[in-house]
């Protein structure tokens, strides 16, 4: 299908969509700019998105793939595809391989999470076969046992490990604690999470010859939003033009962000999708315009990956970068925000991963406390006044750290509080 004119998509949406076409009901009959459209309202999206009277597709469900998303928390959330839109999909992120690093001939393994309406394991096995370059791939899927998938992946001297940063640093601990490595490896594709720096130790003990790239930026929801551009940063990616338009919009204003390196939210709008139009939806992930005339972005991050701790909101990524800043020697693999109540008060706890939790951490674990509390000063005085309790740290494996059982990501904030 090509891509649609702007107006057209409009009209056609209005026509058939109730959601949108109430969502668009007070704007003129002729829209001919973007940004004269307001944003897509999660909460109403996903309510009228539902499996049963659905108002928000523009036409019966007879023919399509359906898939989940919407992360580790909140109601399910169903995305749909017509086999033209999924075929369209996963054709334009598997030429984005290229860029990524995909060679001719190179044999691939695809470590993602499959099963229970989840989209990533199809998505990239669909991407490959669909790739322009001739590749050999290896279905292994996520939940094998770490025995099987290194086996396989030395039977065949597999030269590409596709999977989450988390899947993959399990897989490097699991090889690394054995004594093992896969010399063979050329690239670990890394999606569905960002990749921290301190990760990339532990996975060249595992993969000593790998080079970690971001395999392209995508979601079940939102659709195609950046491919990989090759270079010593992997948070920068390239808008899928001409089959979607990326905007960064300003915290403040809500209005298209024209200037290079000033963070804002990732709205998409995709001009090919029907069945389930995107128009003008906020991904969930702050970015910032690398080149905006070459549509090149940075990805910054969760728009509101954080935690409220009492009085005190913390955000995933500043203390990330707060021990990443202490950690000197690269020993932390892992972080997980864990909020947990006790004695009536809340309390955080960092849970660090490391290769030997319990060998000498205790310096660096009360150094980690001491450049939080100096950046959130607003958490020592909470504690002093009784509000929450004292900022702790726990010391585990990487394998210990807690992963969505479905698809196997990182839960960076781990809410251990009694909800009833």
């Amino acid at each position: 299908m090509p891509v649609q004119p702007f107006t057209e998509l409009i009209r056609f949406v209005r026509a058939n969509s109730p959601f949108y076409r109430q969502l668009y009901a007070r704007l003129p009959e002729e829209v001919t700019h973007l940004t004269d459209l307001p944003l897509v309202p999660q909460t109403e999206f996903w309510r009228a998105n539902s499996p049963r009277d659905n108002t928000l597709l523009t036409a019966p469900l007879h023919e399509a793939v359906v898939f989940r998303s919407g992360g580790t928390t909140g109601a399910p959330k169903f995305s749909y595809y017509t086999r033209t839109e999924w075929r369209e999909f996963t054709a334009a992120f598997g030429a984005g391989l290229v860029g990524a690093g995909l060679r001719p001939g190179h044999r691939v393994a695809d470590l993602f999470y499959a099963g229970d309406l989840y989209a990533s394991f199809s998505f990239v096995l669909d991407s490959l076969h669909r790739s322009p370059v001739a590749n050999v791939r290896l279905p292994i899927g996520g939940a094998a046992p770490w025995e099987s998938t290194a086996a396989t992946l030395e039977e065949f001297r597999a030269e590409v490990v596709a999977g989450t940063p988390t899947t993959l640093c399990a897989l490097a601990e699991r090889l690394t604690s054995a004594g093992r490595t896969l010399p063979d490896v050329e690239l670990l594709f890394f999606g569905g999470e960002c990749l921290f720096g301190d990760q990339l130790p532990l996975l060249k003990a595992a993969f000593p010859n790998a080079e970690a790239r971001s395999l392209g930026y995508a979601s079940v929801d939102a659709g195609l939003l950046g491919e990989a551009v090759p270079g010593g940063d992997p948070r920068v990616h390239r808008a899928f033009t001409p089959h979607t338009v990326v905007e960064i919009l300003g915290d403040d204003t809500d209005r298209p962000v024209e200037e290079d390196g000033v963070p804002g939210r990732l709205v998409v709008t995709d001009l090919r999708r029907r069945l389930m139009p995107v128009i003008r939806y906020p991904a969930g992930d702050r970015a910032e315009w690398v080149d905006r005339d070459a549509g090149v972005f940075r990805i910054l991050g969760r728009a509101e990956e954080g935690v409220r701790v009492g009085p005190v909101s913390l955000y995933t990524q500043d203390v990330h970068d707060i021990v990443t800043a202490v950690d000197t020697a690269g020993d932390v693999t892992g972080l997980q925000l864990v909020v947990r109540r006790l004695y009536g008060r809340d309390g955080l706890t960092l849970r660090l991963a490391a290769g030997e939790p319990g060998a000498g951490r205790a310096a660096l674990g009360d150094a980690v406390v001491t450049a939080v509390v100096a950046q959130r000063p607003l958490y020592a005085s909470a504690t002093a006044a009784g509000h929450v309790n004292p900022l702790t740290v726990e010391w585990v494996r990487h394998q210990d750290l807690s992963v969505n059982s479905r698809t196997g990501k990182l839960i960076r904030v781990v809410d251990e509080r009694p909800h009833s």
